[in-house]
């Protein structure tokens, strides 16, 4: 049984990072999926591909993956650079304004 420990990105349906401080262990699927000949829906016998655990730190996560007897591999994240602009979103509608705003 192998599994993967990460930190989930920032969807882009979603403005704030609220779901991605977490850090997750996610199991790796045993068997390769398969397709059902009547309807076309892919699937697989494997439950464990549908585990997925999350775990305030990194050294949870790992120490929980070496109680069970779990091979992982961890996944770093990659930082954000900061999205600030000097004067925010009310400069659009700014009254001094040295260029023409339109739609």
């Amino acid at each position: 049984m192998r599994a993967r420990i990460y930190k989930p990105a920032k969807t882009a349906m979603q403005s704030g990072t609220a779901k991605s401080k977490a850090w997750v262990l996610k199991f790796s699927p045993a068997t390769p999926r398969g397709v059902d000949p009547l309807m076309g829906w892919t699937s697989s016998s494997d439950m464990q591909s549908q585990v997925s655990l999350r775990f305030a730190t990194r050294e949870a996560a790992e120490e929980y993956a070496r109680e069970h007897g779990i091979e992982y591999t961890v996944l770093e994240p990659k930082e954000r650079k900061p999205n600030i602009r000097p004067l925010g979103y009310g400069e659009n509608f700014a009254t001094n304004r040295r260029t023409v705003w339109t739609h």
